[in-house]
């Protein structure tokens, strides 16, 4: 008998966390739907197709890691070898059987190892193969980084896998293709793959990495000393080998007269997902959330009701989750379901309560926010208001209990006092650390229980 315990498909469940009581003539319903995954279930349940799956060795996989081999990489010359290091790293960490491939990128993306436009199949003789190549990779020539996700999209299209993941690594600037030639490729590969990005350095686009991990359904983060890399890359191996169902999608029903707001990720880090609706049959629509292993997420609906008198109570939303199946339809995953009501009460203290995860993530939300728009105004020169942006950040940092998000934010402001956000703006600040806040800004904090 095979060992299913790691290919095994993770349950899902969800959980509503809201007030649903509304005053008079209250319209707008928040909710916080809290979505776990645990371990365990049947192989090729109802998620994936029995042969997606490789006995053992969790579902089949395929992974293609991309390498800035531009010019800068030499300076200083030890950050193209840390890069080596750190891929060989990568690929000492892929289970037995994933499928592989190495891209150099500059303003064009060359397949590193295996070639010839295939995927190799991870054992021993591949990753040493795969790791003397590298050692051929040397930095020259530009950064055109829509030509390395394509390469990628090519190269893991071709395998017929249950979970298709990049990872990208850069140091500069895509200064050898348009900003619009970067988001056509964006769009291309959405929904077709997961990818991490990280940035490398100081001299790269915080906007440009955290974009395409945004578009992608992955994270982004700063690598700001080079020698971080090899522990970086393992990392997030580690956790992509981890992942057992891709393509899951949140499914919001709604009632006539009833419109969806927005719809966002809010935990692990926050996530607009409002404008990624694809519709799904009357009043229904699906939100992507990409590649789930062993994990739990948070999410905030907030939907409009249709007006009702006192002692009414309605249905606002049904939450659902789906999985596209082989032959292009979908399935609802087993026992995740979740319900959004609305009852409408003359009681005010039940109706202007607000439910503390509500509260929480409204919060945490802000604080991204909020140190977003003061980075920004602190760059153009608007001091005044980036100190009152920051400082902001800094009350609700403290509030929630974000000590992470406190501790960079005190790399660019001096804190005067936390609990009212009086902060001063330092007059310098490390370029690494005003990155590291702008890179990590969007990740949150869970309530606590």
């Amino acid at each position: 008998m095979a060992n299913f315990s790691k290919s095994s498909v993770p349950q899902f469940s969800v959980d509503v966390y809201q007030n649903e009581f509304l005053p008079e003539g209250g319209r707008e319903v928040n909710a916080i739907v809290t979505v776990t995954a645990t371990g365990g279930g049947t192989i090729g349940s109802a998620v994936a197709s029995p042969h997606l799956y490789s006995a053992g060795q969790g579902p089949s996989a395929a992974v293609a890691i991309m390498v800035d081999c531009s010019g800068s990489m030499d300076y200083p010359p030890t950050k193209m070898r840390n890069a080596r290091d750190a891929t060989a790293a990568a690929i000492d960490t892929l289970r037995d059987g994933v499928h592989f491939a190495v891209i150099g990128g500059t303003h064009v993306a060359k397949e590193v190892y295996p070639g010839n436009g295939r995927l190799a199949v991870a054992d021993a003789t591949t990753r040493d193969q795969a790791k003397q190549a590298l050692r051929k990779l040397s930095a020259g020539g530009g950064t055109a980084i829509g030509t390395w996700l394509r390469l990628a999209d090519r190269l893991l299209s071709s395998a017929d896998v249950a979970i298709r993941h990049g990872i990208l690594l850069t140091d500069g600037r895509n200064e050898h293709e348009s900003h619009e030639d970067l988001k056509a490729s964006l769009d291309a590969c959405a929904g077709r793959f997961t990818c991490d990005a990280r940035g490398v350095g100081t001299d790269w686009e915080v906007k440009e990495v955290t974009g395409i991990a945004s578009a992608l359904l992955g994270t982004a983060d700063i690598v700001a000393d080079p020698a971080g890399l090899a522990a970086d890359f393992t990392q997030m191996m580690e956790t992509a080998m981890g992942k057992e169902v891709a393509d899951v999608a949140l499914r919001l029903w709604t009632p006539v007269g009833t419109t969806v707001k927005f719809v966002k990720q809010v935990a692990p880090t926050v996530e607009q997902l409002t404008d990624r609706r694809t519709e799904s049959g009357p009043r229904a629509g699906d939100y992507p959330t990409g590649s789930w292993g062993d994990e739990s997420r948070d999410y905030h609906v907030c939907v409009e009701v249709p007006v009702a008198n006192i002692g009414q109570e309605m249905l606002a939303a049904r939450i659902s989750l789906v999985v596209p199946q082989p032959d292009g339809s979908t399935q609802a995953l087993a026992g995740a379901q979740g319900l959004v009501r609305a009852v409408w009460t003359d009681d005010m203290v039940a109706s202007t309560s607000i439910n503390p995860q509500v509260a929480h993530y409204t919060g945490q939300a802000e604080l991204a926010q909020a140190i977003q728009q003061g980075l920004d105004l602190r760059k153009s020169g608007d001091f005044d208001g980036a100190t009152a942006k920051l400082g902001r950040a800094v009350q609700l940092a403290s509030a929630s209990g974000n000590a992470d998000t406190a501790k960079l934010l005190a790399k660019v402001v001096d804190v005067v006092d936390a609990a009212t956000g009086t902060v001063r703006l330092k007059a310098k600040v490390a370029e690494a650390d005003e990155m590291t806040l702008e890179t990590r800004s969007t990740k949150t904090v869970r309530v606590k229980k």
